[in-house]
């Protein structure tokens, strides 16, 4: 088996890599999400616990 026959994985090379990148994709993009999510959470819960600093 050489490289350009793995790569055009027997006629379905168009799905099979198709599939991989969005795959790539999909995880990206939750990784990003998850991250930013986590920031906006955090300083959310800075402020929070700031505003009740102050009451006490």
């Amino acid at each position: 088996m050489n490289w350009s026959e793995f790569f055009s994985m027997g006629g379905y090379a168009l799905y099979v890599w198709s599939s991989f990148g969005l795959m790539a994709l999909l995880l990206i993009a939750n990784l990003v999400w998850t991250l930013q999510r986590k920031s906006i959470v955090t300083e959310k819960l800075k402020r929070l616990l700031k505003s009740r600093e102050k009451r006490i």
